[in-house]
């Protein structure tokens, strides 16, 4: 019999038009066979379901339902696409805990700490083998002292929103004049700043999932670009960064990196699939973690469609066992 599912993108930050185009990917490689699926768009207006014959209709969030034709629909589970807020920090997480409905991502606890870059690093840096970049966190756009940060972090830094994703709001300083104007920049996606060290080095990411009960670890992506630094039109624009998958790695490295990030997912207790970004830094002997994405990008040009071909499984495969090993 086929499952219900709710397959949720849209979102209320500048993450949204990447969730649709994530969603897009999805639902043309859920098995039409296995699945019964309705996408729903979340916005800052509301949630509808938008059939492709009628007006859209809203979803009634008391249970998570639509009524369509007379017919009340429920769900058996959702496929959570959306990047950002509320999909990625907990929010909707909690929201279908509380409803008993079942979803592909991490839990609300786990999409909440990681979410917070700066919190993510202090959970994971016990980890043997993984190091992190010296940072220092700021709550406040407008009163915090530059100077101790200054005096305990070198320079190149790179200033992060510690919420946001897809690298908008992101810079790199290498001149402590310039420090003040990223900090601004990094201070309108988000509340919380992290400023860290910049670490030279290969630049690497990697997808995790659980399937068949088994935690397995998909071929890793070097990232190179042009640019400063991998941000948001590198990530999204054809071209612009070259990305190698499978990674040329020694087979010892490779391994290496497979254990680390193997203990990441389970340290952080995560389901369904996430990506790892990591730089290798000293002729490739040290792992630096930089983040974790728990909802990551599934469009044309993301990364985990990347590694799912290269490990030779069709993304309609891959989806049906995520929804399994998540949905039931």
């Amino acid at each position: 019999m086929k499952k219900t599912i709710a397959l949720l993108t849209g979102g209320t930050t500048g993450e949204w038009v990447i969730s649709v185009k994530s969603a897009a990917t999805i639902a043309q490689n859920l098995d039409a066979d296995k699945f019964e699926v309705y996408k729903i768009m979340l916005t800052q207006k509301g949630w509808f379901y938008e059939p492709a014959d009628s007006l859209k209709v809203e979803v009634d969030r008391n249970d998570f339902s639509i009524k369509l034709k007379g017919r009340k629909i429920t769900f058996d589970g959702v496929f959570i696409a959306i990047h950002g807020s509320p999909g990625e920090d907990g929010k909707l997480q909690g929201y279908f805990d509380m409803l008993g409905i079942p979803y592909t991502t991490c839990d609300a606890l786990t999409s909440a700490i990681t979410m917070n870059k700066g919190y993510t690093k202090a959970v994971v840096q016990d980890i043997p083998n993984l190091h992190v970049a010296k940072s220092s966190q700021l709550f406040d756009s407008k009163n915090y002292d530059l100077d101790p940060i200054k005096r305990s972090l070198k320079l190149p830094y790179f200033i992060k929103p510690n919420n946001g994703g897809s690298s908008i709001g992101m810079s790199k300083v290498t001149n402590q004049f310039d420090l003040k104007a990223a900090l601004d920049k990094a201070f309108k996606e988000d509340k919380q700043v992290l400023i860290e060290e910049f670490i030279a080095g290969r630049e690497f990411t990697v997808g995790v999932v659980k399937l068949d009960g088994k935690i397995t670890v998909l071929p890793i992506t070097e990232v190179e670009t042009s640019k400063e630094f991998f941000d948001f039109e590198a990530k999204y624009t054809p071209g612009v960064a070259k990305e190698t998958t499978p990674a040329a790695l020694k087979i010892e490295i490779r391994n290496r990196i497979v254990n680390i990030v193997t203990a990441v997912y389970q340290k952080m207790n995560c389901r369904g699939v996430v990506r790892i970004d990591f730089i290798l830094s000293g002729d490739e002997a040290d792992f630096y973690f930089i983040e974790i994405n728990t909802i990551p990008g599934q469009t044309a040009t993301s990364f985990i469609p990347q590694q799912i071909a290269a490990m030779g499984m069709k993304l309609n495969d891959f989806y049906t066992k995520v929804i399994r090993e998540t949905i039931g």
